[in-house]
């Protein structure tokens, strides 16, 4: 229960911090890479001492790092832009319910029984996210915000959810897929931070060229923004693949007990500290998420 609940603490902090970026003009970006440089080194710094020269002997888990660095930083991305531009409460279900495309996934790929209440859970996370994500008219925006998220289209806004939603739901299942079967001569620390730190490598390269294209500084308040993002996005990973072995419970239900908590508190936060408003199609959806989760949970 520790690990469960330190990724959520770690996770809902995250999407504190994104909202609050525009408000104090932080170049989303150039946080998101300063993020995953710093959560790579706060890895090493703390569990460095457990790197063997067995993992280089067997380097199973290598492109796994590849590919976790890969989907990091765009997952990364595209959060900030969603919590910015539909809030932190619909991004946060859209996140956790990925499930549906994680639950799917690992009913083939480990063979589990298909009972009613997964299919019913599965149904229901993806009416759910579909509910929460349409918009006919413009979401009233409560925060400061820059023109071109004033200026975004609800298609935009809709596609942006969409794709975390899927991205979501592959990076679980490869977290899951690594952790059972890749990380015996690494350790689950060391792999959070070297894939987090893969993620800092294609970004600042990006971040690089978009420098020297467009002349751009790297700013202060982005650096010091991408530390205090950085700290927690590592333990959010790090206690995140961890549940996965630290309980007696199934990989689903830690799982559904890990994205019911985090978007109850997601949801929380956003209504108390920027008094975000559900109206009532966008309620129904949580209604319909929560009763998802509460379905894997006793599935």
């Amino acid at each position: 229960m520790f690990s469960i609940l330190i990724s959520v603490l770690a996770t809902t902090w995250i999407f504190i911090l994104f909202k609050l970026f525009p408000k104090y003009g932080v170049n989303t970006f150039q946080a998101i890479v300063i993020n995953y440089l710093t959560a790579c080194i706060c890895g090493i710094l703390l569990y460095g001492n457990t790197l063997t020269k067995d993992a280089f002997e067997h380097t199973s888990w290598i492109p796994f790092v590849f590919l976790c660095g890969i989907l990091f930083i765009s997952l990364f991305y595209l959060m900030g832009l969603s919590s910015q531009r539909n809030g932190m409460s619909i991004t946060s279900v859209a996140v956790k319910m990925s499930m549906a495309i994680s639950m799917g996934l690992m009913i083939f790929i480990y063979h589990e029984s298909i009972t009613t209440l997964k299919i019913v859970g599965i149904l229901l996370a993806i009416l759910g996210v579909i509910t929460m994500s349409y918009e006919r008219k413009q979401l009233r925006v409560t925060t400061v915000i820059s023109e071109e998220t004033r200026n975004s289209s609800p298609i935009s806004r809709n596609l942006i959810l969409f794709a975390i939603f899927l991205g979501c739901g592959l990076l679980d299942v490869i977290l899951n897929y690594v952790q059972s079967f890749h990380l015996d001569h690494l350790s689950t620390s060391l792999f959070s931070a070297f894939g987090l730190g893969m993620a800092g490598v294609f970004g600042g390269i990006v971040l690089l060229v978009t420098i020297i294209h467009k002349k751009e500084k790297l700013e202060k308040k982005s650096i010091l923004a991408g530390i205090l993002l950085g700290i927690p996005n590592y333990f959010s990973i790090y206690y995140l693949i961890k549940s996965y072995s630290s309980t007696s419970w199934s990989d689903s239900t830690v799982l559904a007990v890990l994205n019911v908590t985090t978007v109850i508190t997601s949801t929380l936060a956003g209504l108390l500290l920027f008094k975000e408003k559900l109206n009532l199609q966008k309620s129904i959806g949580l209604v319909l998420s929560l009763l998802a989760i509460a379905c894997f949970y006793f599935a």
